[in-house]
């Protein structure tokens, strides 16, 4: 592991830190977010329970964490590397300093639980002179199933090693080094022995963990004019809002009731009910019935109530509403959807924060959803049951 500067350590003066006393072991999810060297960050390990907000002022690195956890996500969804890190030179901390060869890097990784046992991924990220994985390892309790690194620069491969624990103990060949070798594993271990059996369970926790992952920052610019019908899955800007509406309003009417009750404790005024009106263009716009046969238009809404109202929705749905990557090869009742949610108390009065707060814990407690938010302060929030605050220091 070539790119940034020492091993992660834990994040050193991280107060205020509270774990949920429930969880889930059997589904796959992320425990711990590593950012070794990346953007401002360096040797830094951040705890992530079901529900979790990054506390700290402007320029802490909240919305850098976020980025690298979404990163690290694509790449277990199997994007090239390319795609996922469009600038890499913004990834790179400013005090790395080339070497000899003029390579700068960055590195990230996490540790995800499931039925496996804890899993660790290491990533280590070359921005330039080229964008490439120059080393990565998979490890189980110390042992390593999977590691990664570059021998010949002039090859755009990395050579890798894969526990085997047959009649050759480590399995070598060369793999792509625009793709995480993790999602690769799949397609290139039988499994035939018990080793590789490992190798694969311990890749598939760690896919399944990271894979779905919902990115979310509602636009209310965006969300007050009509929008085309269209897929019904909600962008994450939430700026197709009323498509969704149109969509989901039918499908669970149980749930459309609690999602329609949590809008009435948040906005101002009477709710009987959210849908979307299909206007005479083809277009579609969302409204709030008030009751007897008063209707608002959400072109008329304040900013922190079409804030407040956009994250309810993503609460109340899930992979096949959001606009995400699910892993369609295992079942939905051993996935968890996480939702990054930069900004988690932007625009939103006091009222609203705890209600969607409150909102968040109660769904998070159910184990098939997590959330991993920033806010500048959590002095407000520290009383909800099964919170995870991580205070980060600028």
């Amino acid at each position: 592991m070539s790119a940034g500067d020492g091993p992660a350590a834990p994040l050193p003066g991280s107060p205020g830190v509270r774990v949920a006393a429930g969880h889930h072991p059997s589904r796959p999810h992320l425990t711990e977010l590593r950012l070794s060297a990346f953007a401002s960050h360096r040797r830094a390990s951040f705890p992530m329970g079901p529900l979790t907000l990054l506390v700290g002022p402007s320029g802490s690195g909240k919305s850098s964490a976020l980025r690298a956890y979404e990163a690290l996500a694509r790449l277990a969804a199997g994007a090239e590397l390319g795609e996922v890190f469009p600038d890499p030179l913004a990834c790179v901390p400013e005090w790395a300093r080339p070497d000899a060869q003029r390579r700068r890097g960055f590195r990230i990784g996490c540790t995800t639980h499931g039925p496996e046992g804890p899993v660790r991924l290491d990533v280590a990220v070359q921005a330039e002179p080229e964008l490439r994985v120059v080393g990565e390892r998979l490890a189980v309790g110390g042992q390593v199933l999977l590691e990664t690194a570059l021998r010949d620069p002039s090859r755009r491969a990395v050579q890798a090693a894969w526990h085997t624990a047959g009649s050759a103990p480590v399995t070598r060949a060369p793999l792509p080094d625009d793709r995480l070798g993790t999602a690769l594993l799949p397609l290139r271990v039988a499994g035939k022995t018990e080793g590789q059996r490992r190798v694969l369970a311990a890749a598939e926790q760690m896919v399944v963990a990271l894979r779905s992952v919902f990115a979310c920052d509602p636009r209310p610019d965006r969300m007050r004019t009509p929008v085309p019908t269209g897929s019904g899955r909600l962008l994450g800007g939430c700026d197709n809002l009323a498509d969704v509406l149109w969509r989901t309003r039918s499908e669970c009417g149980r749930r459309h009731a609690q999602f329609v009750a949590a809008v009435h404790t948040g906005c101002a005024g009477p709710v009987a009910d959210v849908l979307a009106e299909l206007l005479g263009d083809g277009r579609v716009r969302a409204v709030l019935d008030r009751g007897e046969g008063a209707r608002t238009e959400l072109a008329r809404l304040g900013d922190g109530e079409l804030r407040y109202l956009a994250l309810a929705l993503v609460l109340f749905t899930g992979p096949g509403v959001l606009e995400v990557d699910p892993a369609g090869e295992v079942p939905a009742a051993m996935q968890t959807l996480t939702v990054l949610a930069d900004g988690l108390d932007r625009r939103l009065d006091p009222r609203q924060r705890d209600e969607l707060l409150g909102l968040a814990a109660r769904m998070c407690d159910r184990g098939h959803i997590r959330l991993l938010g920033t806010a500048t302060d959590a002095s407000w929030a520290t009383r909800t049951e099964g919170l995870t605050v991580v205070h980060l220091d600028p």
